[in-house]
């Protein structure tokens, strides 16, 4: 498949700078993170969470660490993991489980974990599962400016 078109177009607006790095197809982030020998606390994964009234926030983590849901508050909201058949329709142009690290690209709240923001660089899904887009921190924070930096990881 190559790059998200989504992903791809935010890239070019926010004039940021980025390798792109294939890698032998995975199925997580933390496989992807193996097979393509990078740093798996570098390696950002997504997690889609909604409140079940149309609502969605990405919660973004390293790939080594799990999302504790105690620490996930956003606007007094109870969230949940969104349903796969809702994941398909909010990025039509990635394949399931390869969501990139950039909600604001797909038009929801982000909540970055600050173990990810530490990092000098970072890995993130491509939109499929043979690629990885490698990046400075600065870069992709200028890529994804809304994003709240938060605890959630346990």
């Amino acid at each position: 498949m190559r790059m998200a078109a989504t992903l791809q177009r935010s890239l070019e607006r926010a004039h940021a700078r980025f390798d792109l790095v294939p890698h032998p197809h995975s199925a997580t982030s933390l496989e992807s993170a193996r097979v393509a020998n990078v740093p798996a606390e570098r390696l950002a994964k997504s997690v889609i969470l909604d409140d079940r009234h149309g609502h969605f926030l990405m919660a973004v983590l390293p790939s080594s660490r799990h999302l504790d849901m105690g620490k996930v508050r956003k606007d007094s909201k109870i969230w949940q993991l969104t349903h796969e058949a809702d994941l398909a329709r909010l990025f039509k142009d990635c394949e399931l489980g390869a969501v990139p690290a950039v909600g604001d690209a797909y038009g929801m709240n982000m909540l970055v974990d600050p173990q990810l923001t530490r990092q000098r660089d970072i890995y993130l899904e491509a939109g499929d599962h043979e690629n990885l887009v490698h990046m400075r921190m600065d870069d992709y924070l200028k890529l994804v400016p809304d994003a709240e930096v938060c605890e959630l990881c346990h």
